[in-house]
């Protein structure tokens, strides 16, 4: 994939970028920062406030919630008792009207005290109370079973127990007695002499009611300026979970009512943030100048000190979860597996710093993030394997855990006040942190870089490449072994990176796959092809192992730092055989040297001049007659002075003293292959 950032910029272009890209940064993190006082503050029913105490600024009532003035004014709906009227006469004239049709009906046989118990009955219903059936279902569903009955000018609560609603009524008249048949007592139409004698007062209870709701309290209390709200430690019980909503409520109305005061807030966060930001760009100019010139690292860093930031205010401003679940630890993770340890410690440390002015416990804050970005730094060193990666979770959640622990005792002393919902934050704090590994793959074909669990997998032997190169060129996948070695050992000497110097050298030659016969140690001691071209072509054939190899990977996506190996492992040198060749065939002839000349470009890093000085040493030591210490070391020498003296080194940051070492190297590594063995005497044979 090609890189999507290392645009060739220079000078003021470069600058200009690096300046616009540290802008819209602090732009982002600015425009999400929350600027309503007291909005980091997060609090729960019956837990301890945890942050430091409240005075109050002003005098404010303190009111209740829309949910608890509903709550109480349901309730007076539910208990409310409603008002009835008693219609004295309405029991009298019904059964009186029921006698008459009794007694108009004495001709067929039916009265002569036969209607005796329905009478009895009526007068009992009657008694007792008969309400509609609207009315009798008003009252069941409140709480008191009682209503106001208002009779002669006298206002009096009435136990509504005993009341009948019509349909009961009409139910208990029809058993009142067995001895009718239901055709009879169809006949006497039972049912027109139930009438209410309670009868709800509808206007009445409805005034009542709202004047009982009106008189529902709005207001808790007042607390009056300079009078603490809250203290640190203490329980968050039901007033004092109002009393600080509205509280906040009314400073964020007055907030809001003094635009100067956001602005001094708004200004104060962007000098914060440019401060943050200044000290970052100050140590990667100082001690990083690397990060500076190359734009991927450089973007990659700032963006890492953004990231949370941004995530912070967006949470604070639009979310309701702890801040503490995000995991902050990726940071320092990802930026140890791609810059190095000193630059994620700093990265950290300033994003720790300005997520803190924002949240609301900020010492809690730092002292708990900042230990756990450390002990993450420290226990990932390097990641090889996925148990690398568990570890470091494991060892950056008891951080976590063990500094809460210790900070709360401190300040607690008291284990019951305790806060183990922030244990339970930690824990989806540190599952999150596992996404750093499928994280990996997106950062490196985004920033072109590699981390050492990709080198591990491209170095397994076992990979369809170099499989490939070992079946179809045998040779030189066994001198590209060699050359692995030898620059491993070479770059553990100078600190430089020798998972990567080993994995590129396994690569270098990954060109000579498309025509392998044409190189000397794919040969085997056959028929040479270059005796039958000339050497103008096969120096083409050679020189094109390079351009070949960028192919292959490209083709096979392999990662840049792999393919800058491939084309700068012979720099801007020239097929030297081949080329002197050809100057002694041709003594007057001006020669084309471009003909002859690698494409390169020259090494530009440590790892990659280890490769070139490694790649020619090796591939020279086989021409030696003798293996004696004096001819590998004028070997060795020669050599790499003659890189030297060519300029091939000059891009690359190595220096003499590096050279010194590695030419050491190459020497004791040489002679350790090369060594000679003592011959075995022969066993003398008896006569």
């Amino acid at each position: 994939m090609k890189n999507r950032f290392e645009h060739i910029l220079s000078g003021r272009t470069r600058t200009v970028t690096q300046v616009s890209i540290v802008v819209l940064c602090i732009g982002l993190i600015v425009y999400f920062m929350p600027r309503e006082k007291y909005t980091h503050y997060s609090f729960q029913h019956n837990a301890p406030w945890n942050h430091e105490q409240i005075i109050a600024e002003f005098d404010f009532p303190v009111t209740k919630d829309e949910k608890q003035i509903q709550e109480e004014k349901d309730s007076i709906r539910k208990h409310h008792i409603p008002q009835f009227n008693y219609k004295e006469n309405m029991g009298s004239e019904a059964v009186k009207g029921f006698k008459n049709y009794l007694n108009g009906n004495t001709a067929s046989g039916y009265f002569n005290g036969l209607f005796n118990e329905y009478i009895k009955c009526l007068e009992n219903l009657y008694r007792d109370g008969i309400v509609s059936d609207a009315d009798a279902r008003t009252i069941r569903n409140g709480k008191n079973n009682r209503i106001v009955l208002k009779q002669g000018g006298k206002i009096a609560q009435k136990d509504a127990g005993m009341f009948a609603s019509c349909s009961e009524a009409y139910e208990l008249l029809l058993r009142a007695d067995t001895l009718l048949t239901d055709e009879a007592l169809t006949g006497m139409n039972l049912k027109s002499y139930i009438r209410p004698n309670y009868v709800c007062d509808t206007a009445a209870t409805r005034i009542e009611l709202e004047r009982s709701l009106d008189k529902v309290e709005t207001k808790l209390g007042t607390v009056q300026k300079g009078q603490r709200i809250i203290n640190r430690g203490d329980i968050v019980d039901k007033n004092a979970y109002r009393t600080l909503e509205t509280y906040f409520d009314e400073l964020q109305k007055t907030e809001r009512n003094k635009e100067g005061n956001k602005l001094y807030m708004f200004l104060g966060q962007v000098l914060f943030v440019i401060i943050g930001m200044f000290m970052l760009l100050a140590y990667i100019y100082t001690y990083r100048s690397n990060i500076a010139e190359n734009m991927n690292k450089y973007t990659f860093t700032i963006l890492s000190a953004t990231l949370f930031p941004v995530l912070v205010g967006i949470m604070l401003n639009y979310g309701s979860a702890s801040v503490f679940i995000l995991p902050f630890a990726i940071v320092p993770m990802m930026l140890c597996l791609f810059i190095d340890n000193s630059t994620a410690l700093i990265t950290h440390t300033i994003t720790i710093m300005i997520c803190s002015i924002m949240v609301g416990s900020p010492y809690e804050f730092l002292m708990l993030q900042l230990l756990a970005g450390i002990s993450a730094i420290l226990s990932l060193r390097e990641l090889s394997s996925r148990s690398q990666m568990l570890r470091c979770v494991l060892i950056t959640f008891l951080t976590y855990a063990i500094v809460y622990m210790c900070y709360e005792l401190i300040t607690e002393s008291d284990f019951s006040k305790m806060k183990y919902n922030m244990y339970i934050y930690f824990t989806v704090s540190a599952l999150l942190m596992l996404f750093v590994y499928p994280m990996m793959f997106l950062i490196e074909k985004t920033f072109g870089f590699i981390s050492n669990v990709t080198l591990i997998e491209l170095s397994n032997l076992n990979s369809k490449l170099l499989q490939r190169m070992s079946q179809e060129a045998p040779g030189t996948f066994q001198h590209s072994m060699q050359v692995g070695n030898l620059a491993a050992e070479a770059a553990v000497a100078i600190g430089a990176n020798s998972l990567l110097v080993r994995t590129g050298a396994f690569y270098h030659d990954l060109g000579k796959l498309n025509a392998p016969i044409y190189f000397t140690e794919n040969q085997n001691g056959g028929i040479n092809p270059h005796d039958a071209l000339s050497p103008i072509e096969s120096a083409g054939i050679i020189r094109k192992h390079v351009t070949d190899g960028l192919e292959i990977a490209e083709h096979e996506h392999l990662p840049k730092k792999i393919k800058d190996f491939i084309c700068t492992h012979h720099g801007l040198s020239k097929t030297g055989y081949f080329y002197i060749k050809y100057k002694n065939a041709h003594p007057d002839e001006e020669i084309d040297e471009s003909l002859f000349t690698y494409p390169g470009p020259k090494p530009s890093t440590k790892e990659q001049a280890i490769l070139m000085l490694a790649d020619c040493v090796e591939a020279a030591s086989h021409s030696l007659k003798e293996y004696t210490a004096e001819n590998i070391e004028g070997l060795v020498n020669g050599l790499v002075d003659t890189k030297l003296r060519d300029g091939e080194l000059s891009k690359s940051p190595v220096t003499f003293q590096d050279i010194d070492i590695i030419k050491k190297i190459f020497r004791d590594r040489l002679m350790a292959i090369y060594h000679t063995r003592i011959s075995y005497p022969s066993e003398n044979k008896k006569q």
